[in-house]
């Protein structure tokens, strides 16, 4: 059990961004990149050890988003004119943010992502090493009416051939000996607002199959798999600074905890209003850890100390404090542009969790 934990991504340094403008127009190759992903893999890694967390990741270096292990080394996705419409929210007011890319044909897997990520990182971790892996149902915007029915006329279908590819990420990963694998579902808290709902619902998805069929596809990736910490982490949207959904964990806690029982821990977005109360970790089994995300990689302002201790002993009083942890909401760039905060903040933050975890629990 860590206490003072990271969710996955870490802000692209810029060499990085340029480096990766330069291969897309040709005028770098992919060693020549592959040796910049590296550098930037060397430099977050020493940034997360320097703040003092308990665990560390490779920052999510080498992917253009968080779900890049399915979106960028899989078959069957590609670029269209017609994206989904998918509902978002600024601190203006929501918005619909489309996604130009759908499921167009079967899902193929053309290699492994995870293992080349986990390999590098290995040997350059001296702490313990996190790998994130996404949920089959984070394809829930990329099923789109217009272009995925000739493969999928059910997205649940397109859900199980993905969730094949995330178990074969995963043993991929425990045959290299990886410890600590954390599978990153922010599309089931998003359920958590009827204006998401009413979306998914509008595509085929009602939520009452995507907490029932949809949380035993996850479960079912992890299941069975021996030797290894498996976490499972829930926001509500994390894109340059935009979330999807607001409102507590009500609506899904009995669904998510009751199905998935594989996992060890549960890493729970509580960084602000829209995230709720902690009434939900009353439904959390008594065998389970709990992740208090709450600090936010959204804006750059630190949270105060005291507050982050008084939140931590509020959910103590609902759930057994001695099984709980502290971390940031989410990641720090779930896009490779990132979220609207700098590497300085970003370290700071990490820091913030580091001090305020061992002063809680030592």
């Amino acid at each position: 059990m860590f206490r003072a934990e990271v969710i996955g991504s870490m802000l692209r340094p810029s060499y990085l961004k340029e480096a990766r403008a330069a291969f897309e127009q040709g005028r770098l190759s992919t060693p020549e990149l592959k040796r910049v992903e590296d550098r930037a893999v060397d430099q977050v890694i020493a940034v997360q050890e320097g703040a003092g967390v308990d665990v560390v990741t490779d920052g999510e270096m080498r992917r253009y988003l968080f779900m890049g292990p399915i979106t960028e080394t899989v078959e069957g996705i590609e670029s269209v004119e017609h994206g989904n419409a998918m509902p978002w929210a600024t601190p203006e007011g929501e918005v619909d943010w489309v996604f130009g890319y759908a499921v167009t044909s079967k899902l193929r897997k053309r290699r492994s992502m995870v293992t080349e990520e986990y390999s590098y990182a290995r040997a350059r971790a001296r702490l313990p090493l996190k790998v994130t892996v996404p949920s089959p149902l984070v394809l829930f915007g990329l099923w789109n009416p217009r272009y995925s029915t000739g493969a999928y006329p059910d997205a649940f279908a397109m859900f199980a051939d993905a969730a094949a590819v995330g178990r074969s990420e995963i043993q991929e990963l425990v045959s290299l000996g990886c410890e600590y694998i954390q599978v990153d579902a922010p599309e089931l808290a998003t359920l958590v607002d009827p204006r998401v709902r009413d979306w998914a619902e509008s595509l085929g998805m009602p939520a009452e199959r995507m907490l029932s069929e949809g949380v035993e596809l996850i479960n079912g990736m992890v299941e069975g798999v021996s030797g290894v910490r498996l976490g499972l982490h829930l926001c509500r949207g994390n894109n340059v600074g935009m979330w999807m959904a607001s409102g507590g964990y009500d609506y899904i806690a009995g669904a998510l905890f009751e199905r998935a029982r594989a996992f060890d821990a549960y890493f729970l977005e509580y960084d602000d209003a829209r995230s709720g109360s902690f009434e939900p970790l009353v439904k959390v089994p008594d065998d389970k850890q709990v992740v208090l995300g709450l600090v936010s990689t959204k804006r750059p302002e630190l949270e105060a100390p005291d507050m982050l201790r008084g939140r931590i002993d509020e959910a103590g009083s609902l759930f057994p404090r001695a099984q709980l942890g502290l971390s940031t909401q989410c990641g720090f760039a779930s896009v490779a542009e990132g979220n609207p905060i700098d590497e300085r903040a970003e370290e700071l933050k990490l820091r913030l969790v580091a001090d305020v975890a061992h002063a809680a629990w030592g």
